[in-house]
């Protein structure tokens, strides 16, 4: 299998910014939707104590008058003006710390090397939170301006690598793979022709592994990454979960809830996430119905509720990767207070410039022209609760 394009194309935070003062990668942490900004190291924890002493000790502390050497020998940087931001928007040091990736200690260093480079006190040291002085205001707007034509510089060069892009790997939930993948996959080489395409479907948890563990490039998937930092999510979908019955299950005119009691409920397992989900609504809304069985294919949970004349809850992305059901079920409702399932796109920050923004317009265009009209003729009355997310 091909090397995800991100392993050999992108630069590193470190490359591209150098470190902080501690060795650590600088970043502006997570900017989504959009292009996104420099993907950062994994946050180092924040102790809520340390606000209250170490870290406002560090920023206070009284500093020699800077010398005319020092006001020489320092220059502004790209990485201290992201500390600079990151202490203005958080308040603490603590706080720009945590959203770098680095130290306080380390980011510390870089407000006096920048206050050394503009001379002069760029935060009120009396306040909590710290505040900006008169110089502290002056360079938060050329900051800002700075950071984000660096940005779009980034993604503008990224834009230029991607004209030939040699290879590229997809991860995609199996609800979509034969809905979606196959069609997207066109779209990709009109794009890119000579780009070679390799896709991976699976279970949500999965398909975001191998984004994380770099088997992928981009993933569609239901669950987000853990360190969401790192990464950049589109929703392209959102699905409520519905009530699937063997035909003719439900009678009219009485409780359902007494009805699906009295009937075997058909599971998905929950070493799944769609398992998990719901079997924690279940319990929310306290509905306990016996274990007796538990799948992991939507195909199998389908085929065992018309065997066995038992129900489940699922979503309309799984109904549809089980069609071939569709005449010995009926789609209803759920008798429970509301659950829904988002669909992502997900890619790394700072790689693949707007192709992960163009693949998620993609997404949602082929799922309204393929997916919307046979969920709306299979389920007519549903339809509408099937939502694409806005462009």
């Amino acid at each position: 299998m091909p090397a995800p394009l991100g392993e050999g194309c992108a630069a590193s935070s470190a490359t591209i910014f150098g470190t902080l003062g501690d060795g650590t990668a600088s970043g502006q942490g997570p900017q989504w939707p959009g292009r996104g900004v420099l993907a950062t190291a994994r946050p180092a924890p924040h102790n809520p104590g340390f606000a209250e002493a170490g870290e406002l000790a560090a920023l206070n502390e009284q500093k020699p008058p800077i010398s005319d050497e020092a006001r020489l020998g320092a220059e502004l940087t790209l990485r201290g003006l992201r500390v600079f931001v990151a202490v203005e928007e958080t308040g603490s040091i603590g706080g720009a710390a945590e959203r770098i990736g680095g130290s306080a200690s380390g980011v510390s260093q870089h407000i006096t090397a920048l206050e050394a480079a503009v001379g002069a006190k760029l935060f009120d040291r009396r306040s909590r939170p710290v505040t900006l002085t008169p110089a502290g205001h002056v360079l938060r707007s050329h900051a800002h301006r700075i950071l984000e034509a660096t940005a779009d510089a980034h993604a503008d060069l990224a834009e230029l690598n991607l004209s030939g892009l040699p290879q590229l790997t997809l991860a995609i939930i199996d609800d979509l793979d034969a809905s979606l993948t196959p069609t997207l996959v066109m779209s990709l080489q009109a794009r890119f022709r000579n780009c070679f395409v390799n896709t991976f479907s699976g279970r949500s948890d999965w398909v975001t592994e191998r984004l994380v563990s770099r088997q992928a490039d981009i993933a569609v998937s239901a669950m987000l990454p853990d360190d969401t930092n790192a990464f950049r999510w589109t929703p392209i979908l959102r699905e409520p979960f519905v009530l699937v019955t063997a035909r003719g299950l439900i009678a009219p005119g009485r409780d359902i809830r007494q009805q699906l009691d009295a009937s075997p409920f058909v599971q998905y397992s929950e070493a799944m996430p769609i398992g998990r989900l719901v079997a924690q609504h279940m319990k929310r809304v306290r509905f306990s119905a016996p274990r007796r069985y538990a799948f992991e294919a939507s195909r199998s949970v389908f085929a065992m509720v018309v065997q066995a004349g038992g129900w489940t809850l699922t979503t309309p992305l799984n109904i549809l990767d089980a069609d071939r059901f569709m005449g010995d079920v009926d789609i209803l409702p759920m008798p429970f207070p509301s659950l829904t399932r988002r669909v992502y796109l997900i890619a790394r920050s700072e790689e693949l410039g707007s192709l992960p923004d163009w693949l998620a317009g993609e997404c949602r265009r082929l799922l309204g022209e393929h997916v919307l009209p046979r969920f709306r003729a299979v389920a007519p009355d549903l339809a509408d609760e099937l939502d694409l997310a806005p462009d």
